[in-house]
Order: C-alpha cells, then structure tokens, then sequence
C-alpha cells in the first residue's frame, strides 16, 4: 500500500477526519456512508456500494433490486442464480 505521509489522531469518541483530497478522489460527500472493515492488522475504509451485486459483486447502473431493497443481483449474477436453482430444485 502506498504512504501519503498524512497522519491523523484519534479524538475521544474513536473519530478520524479524512483529509478532503481523500474525499474528493472517492467520491464521498457529506453523510455519504461508508463502509469500514478489517484485513488482517488493516482497518479498510470505502465508500458504501449499496447496488454491488450479492452474487458478483460488480457494480452497475443497471443491476436490479429485488425483494424490497435486500438481493441486488446483476445480469450475470441473476442468471448464475437462476441456473444454480434449476440444478438443486
């Protein structure tokens, strides 16, 4: 992973200002969410893909929502999906 050299202290409620070019280069506004996760010794920071394929992965314009809000599947996930189905039932 490549150093930037900038250094940000922890305040009392366990908070980290990121820097703005940081922000601006991931894209992330003001109470855009994040998503925080641990590899390993890493706390791995991210903006929030809330359309991110629950089978790919991949993030698309035109992925589809089903089941209210909670399976986003792409076309290629949907039809993995699909044909996984056919198999077992």
């Amino acid at each position: 992973m490549k150093s930037t050299g900038v250094i940000r202290k922890v305040d009392q409620l366990g908070r980290v200002v990121l820097p703005k070019l940081f922000r601006q280069k991931l894209k992330i506004e003001d109470g855009d969410p994040v998503e925080i996760s641990l590899e390993e010794d890493k706390v791995i920071l991210q903006k929030y893909q809330s359309n991110a394929c629950a089978i790919t992965g991949e993030v698309k314009d035109d992925n589809i929502s089903l089941l209210n809000g909670n399976l986003t599947l792409s076309k290629d996930g949907a039809k993995m999906l699909i044909e996984e189905l056919t198999r077992r039932i």
